[in-house]
């Protein structure tokens, strides 16, 4: 049994500054052939596939082909999807005969040329294959579900957490192909598109109106003939013209089922738009103010509008900013990119004092430098290595610490992870658990400093990641489109 693996990787958010290029991906790892099954085998979506296959399928031979995540940011050029394009295309020619195919994708990535670059894979992954090879793939759940998408596999999964467990993903994924190659599953799919956009803020699955409807899919799967149902809020500062929410449900040869399913899931959604709309978000002074008072514990404060897991840059000051004029007393960590400000500090010296024009420079719509006095208490940086949304490092680029009064600032050359994860700190020697609060550049994905955590405060902050989706410029979203238009009732 031969089953060629792959995966493709890219968020898009069409209001960022920065071009996602082939260098984008090599900053996670790009890797091709028996790389992959050395380097993905424990992580992510891959891993999780693998696991499935060799504990149902004793014997079966892998061909991967090639595997690449660039994170979120700005559409890719065509150089890059050109690169996927060829690699893909080029790898299953010479894998052929195939028995399945398996790819792991992210599901909202646009290129230059290309708004449905996932869409656009697949019909080139069919040219090549025929019709008759089994193709399953998996998705983040904030993909943009298109038509192409749909008609060129045999089934697809999303996501079932946020944050996501792409691990458990790709055993579903496996599960799938498996269940197909067999025959004991004949997958039909039928879907919706909901026109809903969201900001991020209620995008957890733990609790609120996102519980609510994802726990409404796991209950389909209970129900008897049904394989998966799948539901995409899809990712917001994607301007694209088949964008929206989706909903997609695929049973075991019943048709009519996946259709009325499919229908009460979108149904759902709509039913719940007005939770899903809900702001937590505080502005600075107040979250810092907030922070200060906190009785205990590490407090964590989300940027949401410079999400880097969302595609921004990562570079925003406006939370720094509001500490030093708060001239806070107590520890505090804050993650900047910023290569010229690196150079700088670099060329001072350890245990320097030097003035820095420090961040704000890489987007010029939301960004400006701020003007800071600190000292260079550490010059690191390189790639590290930690297990983080299915991959094992990040290159960080030349890296340095500043102290800037109590607060501890990670400066970086590239964007990669920002500070979302305490490894970032900790390669400068830092206790995070000593800290009163520390600034992660996402809006949901703050799990990994649990082990501390006393709070979550969301910050509302300008940026190409900004919940105020009506202060974009919308030019190929699809309309009208709940919330941005005034729309009569909807029904699936």
């Amino acid at each position: 049994m031969k089953i060629a693996i792959g995966s493709y990787g890219q968020e898009t958010s069409s209001f960022s500054q920065l071009a996602t290029t082939i260098d984008s991906f090599k900053t996670y790892g790009l890797f091709q052939g028996e790389e992959i099954l050395e380097k993905c085998r424990e992580v992510g979506s891959i891993g999780g596939f693998l696991e499935t296959v060799d504990t149902k399928i004793p014997g079966w031979a892998p061909e991967p082909i090639i595997h690449g995540w660039a994170g979120a940011s700005g559409p890719m050029t065509a150089q890059a999807l050109d690169y996927f394009e060829s690699a893909l295309c080029d790898g299953l020619q010479d894998a052929l005969p195939l028995d399945g195919i398996y790819l792991a994708l992210h599901g909202a990535a646009a290129a230059d040329n290309e708004p449905d670059t996932e869409g656009h894979l697949l019909a080139a992954v069919r040219k090549v294959v025929g019709d008759k090879v089994p193709l399953v793939i998996s998705l983040d759940h904030h993909a943009n579900l298109t038509a192409r998408m749909v008609d060129n596999v045999n089934a697809l999964v999303a996501h079932r957490d946020q944050p996501h467990d792409q691990r458990e993903t790709g055993v579903l994924a496996g599960r799938i192909l498996v269940d197909v190659l067999s025959g004991d599953v004949r997958p039909t799919m039928a879907w919706r598109k909901i026109p809903i956009i969201t900001h991020q803020e209620q995008f957890l699955t733990s609790r609120g109106p996102m519980k609510e409807w994802f726990d409404l899919a796991r209950d389909m799967e209970s129900r008897p003939g049904v394989v998966s149902a799948s539901t995409f809020p899809m990712q917001p500062w994607l301007d694209v013209p088949e964008g929206g929410w989706a909903a997609i449900v695929i049973t075991n040869d019943d048709p009519s089922l996946a259709d009325k399913l499919s229908a009460e899931l979108a149904n759902e959604a709509w039913r719940l738009r007005e939770a899903f709309c809900r702001l937590d978000s505080i502005l600075p002074d107040e979250a810092i103010r907030k922070a200060l008072e906190a009785d205990r514990g590490l407090v964590v404060l989300t940027d949401t509008g410079d999400s880097v897991f969302g595609g921004a840059t990562g570079d925003s000051t406006c939370i720094l900013e509001e500490m030093v004029r708060q001239k806070i007393d107590q520890p505090a960590l804050f993650p900047t990119v910023d290569p010229v400000a690196v150079e700088k500090a670099i060329t001072a010296g350890e245990g320097k004092a030097l003035n820095l024009s420090l961040g704000g420079k890489l987007d010029p719509v939301f960004g400006r430098p701020f003007e800071v006095e600190g000292r260079v208490a550490r010059i690191g940086g390189g790639r590290i290595d930690l297990t983080m949304l299915g991959f094992e490092s990040v290159d960080l680029g030349r890296a340095v610490l500043l102290e800037v009064g109590a607060v501890k600032v990670v400066v970086t050359e590239k964007r990669g992870i920002c500070g979302n994860h305490p490894a970032v700190y900790e390669h400068f020697g830092i206790d995070v658990g000593n800290a009163k609060m520390v600034v992660v550049k996402t809006a949901s994905n703050w799990q990994f400093y649990n082990e501390w955590l006393s709070e979550v405060i969301r910050v509302d902050t300008p940026g190409a990641t900004m919940s105020h989706l009506e202060q974009f410029s919308w030019a190929h979203l699809p309309r009208p489109i709940y919330p941005l238009d005034d729309q009569a009732d909807w029904q699936a």
